[in-house]
């Protein structure tokens, strides 16, 4: 049953990753050639002994036959879509199989205790305010009707998570220090680990962010692109929805307009991030959210270009992506139809970027999972790699981090128990550090003892 699980685990976060892979996986791949490609160690021997000094002996022993997981980074976006949140997808068998199965366990009492180890909350210091922001977010939703329709999971009640997200709230407030909170935390919290992709804790991170853009309200020569406002029959639907192609510029959508872009892909791009905040002509700002999507699937631009061998796999990023389409614009239409999925929006006369729970998401505070395996607005303990702006060079350079986290989001690729996604914030610079994140690592939940 082991086996059979950690491999379910492994076609499930291959096959969901908004990432080349997980968009390939998604064209009939058999299970032959993904456990071919998964021989494959990917950035098996490129760790420095400091990285792993920090994992677990149950990180440190797991099977790496999964590591061309560590390359699904490098697809459309190195974001996960957020624009798929509050949406239910059809679910593969896999998938089906692993939400049946228990996502978070108990630490083993041999293992090492993260709380108990030097490495503490690195933003504590400097970002307390925001934390506070997130924990209170939480409080917010745990004590709705919403929130009682999503627990208990993994044995852990809405009552337990309340008094356990209060409780933590307090210690944060009080506790001077990063290592005073922890040690805190150490005494008073019990943990429990995600089991990973693969049943042993090996978790893959990635970073989302909210983009900054210029648009206007109106058509003009200079903004000819529409994103368009969720239609008030949309529930009347039939399906299959109509495609990208017969939506985009139709009939159909006249009128709905809700902004206007300069380029094209800059239009598709919000939809894969599914919010945006946009610099209007007159000086105004122009925010936007996710308000629905077709039910048509979400197919990665960059898996594209690959399959047709226009790009290698491991030369995929964001910007080679704007370079490829800026240097042959006739193929721009071409590949951005081949995802047939299309999201509309909604303005938010200006509120932040907003997560699943319906609350603002906090940079580098809030986290993306899989809410159907994973407790809703929990208080989450993340171990991985992040990038850091070294103050004299101005370039990203990775960095470990252990760092609480509230978990207050989704995506429509974010599935099974080894993804994360981390929320880096808004603008250029979020864009930019959320593109490096591509590491694994591990991720725990926080519970106040009984």
């Amino acid at each position: 049953m082991t086996s059979k699980l950690n491999k379910t685990q492994e076609l499930v976060a291959l096959r969901a990753a908004p990432s080349i892979l997980g968009s390939i996986s998604t064209y009939d791949l058999s299970e032959e050639f993904l456990r071919v490609i998964g021989s494959h160690n990917f950035g098996k021997n490129k760790r420095s002994p400091q990285q792993k000094s920090w994992q677990s002996p149950l990180h440190r022993g797991l099977h790496r036959g999964g590591d061309i997981l560590f390359a699904t980074w490098v697809g459309l976006i190195c974001a996960v879509p957020p624009c798929y949140m509050q949406t239910d997808f059809q679910m593969s068998v896999e998938a089906a199989e692993l939400k049946l199965a228990q996502a978070i366990v108990p630490i083993a009492p041999r293992a090492v205790n993260p709380l108990t180890l030097d490495l503490t909350d690195d933003l504590l210091e400097s970002d307390r305010p925001n934390l506070l922001q997130a924990i209170d977010n939480s409080i917010q939703y745990i004590r709705t009707p919403a929130a009682a329709k999503r627990y208990p999971v993994a044995g852990i009640s809405q009552d337990l998570m309340e008094r356990s997200l209060v409780r933590f709230r307090r210690l944060v407030q009080v506790s001077r220090t990063a290592k005073d909170l922890q040690q805190a935390v150490s005494r008073e919290f019990d943990l429990y680990q995600s089991v990973g992709r693969d049943g042993n804790g090996s978790v893959q991170f990635t970073g989302y962010y909210e983009a900054v853009y210029k648009a206007s309200r109106t058509k003009t020569k200079e903004f000819p692109y529409p994103l368009y406002r969720l239609p008030s029959d949309f529930q009347q639907w039939r399906s299959p929805h109509p495609t990208r192609a017969m939506l985009e510029g139709s009939q159909q959508m006249a009128g709905l307009e809700i902004a206007w872009l300069s380029d094209r892909f800059q239009a598709f791009l919000v939809h894969v991030q599914g919010s945006a905040r946009f610099e209007l002509p007159d000086g105004n700002l122009l925010t936007v959210g996710y308000a629905g999507k077709t039910d048509q699937p979400y197919r990665s631009v960059g898996a594209e270009l690959v399959r047709d061998g226009k790009m290698r796999l491991e030369d995929v990023t964001l910007q080679t992506l704007i370079e490829y389409f800026k240097k042959n614009p006739q193929d721009l239409v071409m590949y951005l139809n081949r995802n047939p999925s299309f999201v509309f929006f909604r303005e938010t006369n200006g509120k932040p970027a907003t997560g699943s729970l319906g609350l603002p998401v906090i940079a580098e505070r809030s986290i993306a999972t899989d809410k159907k395996i994973f407790p809703s607005s929990g208080i989450a303990l993340v171990r991985t790699t992040i990038p850091f702006e070294n103050p004299t060079t101005g370039k990203l350079e990775l960095r470990q981090i252990q760092r609480f986290a509230l978990d207050q989001d989704t995506g429509g690729a974010i599935r099974g128990a080894g993804r994360v996604d981390i929320f880096m914030g808004t603008g250029d610079r979020a864009k930019q550090r959320a593109g490096l994140i591509k590491g694994d690592g591990e991720l725990y939940y926080l519970v106040l003892k009984k």
